[in-house]
């Protein structure tokens, strides 16, 4: 069975600055939103619908960064082939407050506090993502030690 899901680095622009937004899960793991994709929608469209209903933030997709594919076991479904779709997306509207249901906190971050916090108790599997899009925002970070 497959499964695909879509989501995205979210950044927002304050002045000179850019901060990233960073989810901590209901499993105290740092990650980006993302959901399963609803049918009739496309992959951009998911992931601008999980990044609202997860975090309350509104965006635009600037541009695609990575197809994550991976196996995970689910009960009474079996094996689950899993592709997520990770869009570079600039923050547009909204107000940050965290789905309690899905995720158990939200919160901006400035770029280099982001990648510590990726490295430090983030999924492995999300390290290249989040890599990618500080590079596409002149964001140069140490891959080891943030």
């Amino acid at each position: 069975m497959k499964e695909i899901a879509a989501g995205g680095l979210v950044y927002r622009k304050r002045g000179d600055a850019v901060e990233i937004q960073i989810i901590e899960d209901r499993f105290g793991k740092i990650t980006l939103a993302k959901g399963r994709m609803e049918p009739g929608e496309t992959v951009e469209q998911t992931a601008l619908r999980e990044i609202e209903e997860e975090t309350g933030i509104s965006g635009r997709i600037v541009e695609p960064l990575q197809v994550i594919r991976y196996q995970y076991e689910a009960e009474g479904r079996g094996k689950i082939d899993k592709e997520v779709h990770y869009f570079l997306v600039e923050a547009d509207g909204g107000e940050l407050q965290a789905q309690v249901e899905e995720i158990a906190g939200v919160a901006w971050h400035v770029p280099r506090e982001a990648w510590r916090l990726q490295l430090a108790s983030g999924y492995e599997n999300n390290r290249e993502v989040m890599a990618r899009a500080l590079a596409k925002l002149g964001i140069e970070v140490d891959p080891v030690a943030g």
